[in-house]
């Protein structure tokens, strides 16, 4: 049976143990461990969505201002509407609305229990940084959402209105419903929250030498031209200022990442073997 090694057991294991001195567990005491931390995320996404819910209402007014500032600077005499088209539509909704809440709102437990599971493979220098890893992975996601709702958002919808109107004596006009608006912005805010876990994600593949702080200084060229090209994809329409807004995010996002491999590859090389 394959052996792995065994998750802390306390806040002293896991800032002393390294792999090596590590007691072995079999591979189903490691899916175990795993089972035990997903569910652990999994309650705490449970007490966030519950949380949401009370409030969803209000989370839906703040969704879904964006869309209702754009519609306005288009048409202002025209109110805007998100319709339901089944009487269990807007129940439903506003389950989803409330488990995305809740995934932000869990953010931080979720990411130590993700750090708590992948420790053990660590040495102890590296196991102590748990709390900058939370904070640091929590203001990373958050930040990312901030950037969706308030960069990306404005602009596209800007531009999505601007295609609406009479048009050769036709009458073009939105009346999304509830349920395909909720789907395009969670997925909006989730996807930014997560692009925006970049440098965190560089700084482990540093941690585990996969890549090298040249090997990222090399690959800049092609981060910054994918950086463009997923900004134009963000925000489509002839506005040059929102796709900078979104590939200058993107560009800053990647440099800070070969920042941090700088970092970890000093402290790497300047750390006694002995103590790795």
């Amino acid at each position: 049976m394959s052996q792995l090694a065994r998750p802390p057991q306390n806040d002293e294991e896991l800032t002393h143990v390294d792999p090596e001195d590590d007691v072995k567990m079999t591979i189903w005491e490691h899916i175990g461990e795993f089972r035990t931390r997903l569910m652990r995320a999994a309650a705490a996404l449970l007490a966030g969505a519950v949380v949401c819910w009370t409030f969803r209402e209000k989370l839906l007014a703040w969704i879904s201002q964006p869309y209702m500032n754009a519609w306005h600077e288009k048409f202002p005499n025209d109110p805007p509407e998100l319709q339901t088209l089944a009487p269990a539509d807007a129940f439903v909704n506003y389950m989803q609305l409330s488990l995305v809440g809740g995934v932000v709102l869990a953010a931080p437990v979720i990411f130590y229990q993700l750090w708590a599971f992948i420790s053990p493979g660590l040495y102890a220098r590296e196991k102590r940084y748990v709390i900058p890893f939370v904070l640091f992975s929590t203001t990373l996601f958050l930040s990312g959402v901030a950037f969706a709702y308030y960069v990306a958002f404005p602009f596209s919808f800007q531009y999505f209105f601007s295609l609406l109107g009479d048009v050769g004596g036709v009458k073009l006009t939105s009346r999304p419903t509830m349920e395909f608006y909720l789907d395009f912005t969670t997925r909006m805010l989730l996807a930014f929250g997560g692009v925006f876990e970049l440098p965190l994600f560089i700084a482990f593949l540093a941690i585990a030498g996969i890549v090298t702080p040249r090997q990222l200084v090399r690959f800049s060229r092609w981060a910054i031209i994918s950086a463009f090209i997923i900004g134009a994809f963000v925000t489509p329409g002839p506005e040059i200022s929102s796709q900078l807004a979104v590939s200058g995010a993107l560009i800053l996002l990647y440099f800070m990442s070969v920042g941090l491999s700088f970092i970890v590859a000093k402290r790497r090389d300047d750390e006694p073997e002995g103590s790795k």
